[in-house]
């Protein structure tokens, strides 16, 4: 909901939404710039009254706010009229694996974006059927393109993305989030910024805020209340030249986004050699992908900005069975994206270990300080975790071998 357009209800990736039963949990924006999210009692189909209930839930929870938290007149990126300036051309790169149902919806969300210049990269990576080959060319003539990548592997998927586009600006997302339709434009403004005020390091890399586009079972509320994807609703910058105060910077990388939304100006990545095929999804590393790029981008002197109103609604997995995995990825993707830094950077190993010690106790009294919540991650989860974290290397070790085996028989 935006308390600039009155009565006005949409569902995740821009559609029109319609009143329910249960809980509803909303995303308030004024004049498109996100502020919170608010949740009231559902009312099925008195939609007039939903919008009431929840412009009178946002106000008080913003009278309630520090006015020093929020967002002030000239807080977020500028705002331009569309078609003003087309800008520099965006690739929006979509990896996608047997998820033709999913597939399509994420495109159609992304095809509601307005902005006047823009394509779109469909990546099947390792299909074991032509249904999303099917699904690309059913949307024909348009602006979107099917590629093959023939081998498993997130990392992969994106190379062969970034080696098909044409934009000057590639945006990743994945087949299973639903784009807001200003996000598009909300990363290009981002990149428009160029530099810091002070004429710092350009940007490189544009991230931005993911927020779960359903909460309808228990694990998906499990991986809301971890701390989903979402960064947060204050723009942000980070450059090596303007380290923050958090002792483990730039290892923290996590923090500046999620590969699930970002973007980069396509010399950098390029320049960069992409993403390390060792890493990500579909490989023995289990992720790091998103991580080792933002590290790479900073290390190689460019800036990361993080853009709350260029957002995506991602759909968290629905099923028990796959929180457990989940937690267990997310360390071990973390663990692989810290062995790929130092091999990517070894002259990075000494600071790593002269910040850990600091970095152990920052994180220890963030953690004591943390209140229990319901939905906050249970203690075995948070074991498979540091178990995940501790496999890491050695899945990315073992990845890095299955890279180079397979390019030797491909040569």
């Amino acid at each position: 909901m935006d308390l600039a357009v009155p009565g006005e209800l949409r569902s995740p990736g821009g559609a029109a939404a319609d009143a329910s039963g249960g809980r509803v949990l909303a995303l308030v924006r004024l004049h498109g710039h996100p502020l919170g999210m608010v949740s009231v009692p559902g009312a099925p189909g008195d939609t007039a009254g939903l919008y009431r209930a929840l412009a009178d839930a946002a106000h008080r929870q913003l009278a309630a706010t520090d006015a020093r938290e929020a967002p002030g007149p000239g807080s977020g990126p500028p705002v331009r009229a569309p078609g003003r300036s087309p800008g520099p051309a965006v690739s929006v790169i979509v990896a996608t694996h047997n998820r033709p149902v999913m597939l399509r919806q994420c495109l159609d969300a992304l095809l509601r974006s307005a902005h006047p210049s823009y394509e779109i990269v469909v990546v099947d990576n390792a299909p074991r059927d032509d249904a999303a080959e099917r699904l690309v060319r059913a949307y024909r003539p348009s602006r979107v393109r099917y590629v093959r990548e023939p081998k498993a592997g997130l990392a992969r998927a994106h190379n062969r993305g970034l080696t098909a586009a044409r934009g000057r600006i590639c945006a990743f997302t994945d087949d299973d989030t639903l784009a807001d339709p200003g996000w598009i434009a909300a990363l290009e403004r981002a990149f428009d910024d160029g530099a810091a005020p002070d004429g710092g390091p350009a940007v490189g890399c544009v991230t931005g805020l993911i927020l779960p586009a359903e909460l309808e079972t228990a694990a998906q509320s499990a991986l809301e209340g971890h701390g989903g994807f979402g960064k947060g609703f204050a723009p942000r910058s980070w450059s090596s030249a303007e380290p923050p105060a958090d002792p483990l910077f730039p290892f923290t990388a996590g923090r500046f986004g999620s590969g699930a939304n970002m973007a980069f100006r396509t010399d950098v990545l390029r320049g960069l050699g992409g993403f390390d095929p060792s890493t990500g999804t579909g490989t023995p590393a289990y992720g790091g992908d998103d991580l080792l790029a933002f590290f790479l981008v900073l290390a190689a002197g460019h800036r990361i900005v993080y853009r709350p109103d260029a957002l995506v609604w991602h759909r968290h997995r629905r099923d028990a069975d796959a929180v457990p995995a989940q937690a267990f990825g997310y360390g071990a993707g973390f663990g692989a994206f810290l062995a790929a830094a130092i091999r990517h950077r070894p002259a990075a190993l000494p600071a790593l270990l002269r910040r850990l010690p600091g970095g152990i106790r920052y994180t220890a009294a963030r953690t004591r300080a943390r209140p229990a919540t319901p939905g906050r991650w249970p203690d075995h989860l948070a074991l498979l975790e540091l178990r995940g974290l501790l496999y890491g290397p050695v899945g990315y070790l073992r990845s890095v071998y299955d890279t180079r085996r397979h390019s030797r028989s491909v040569t």
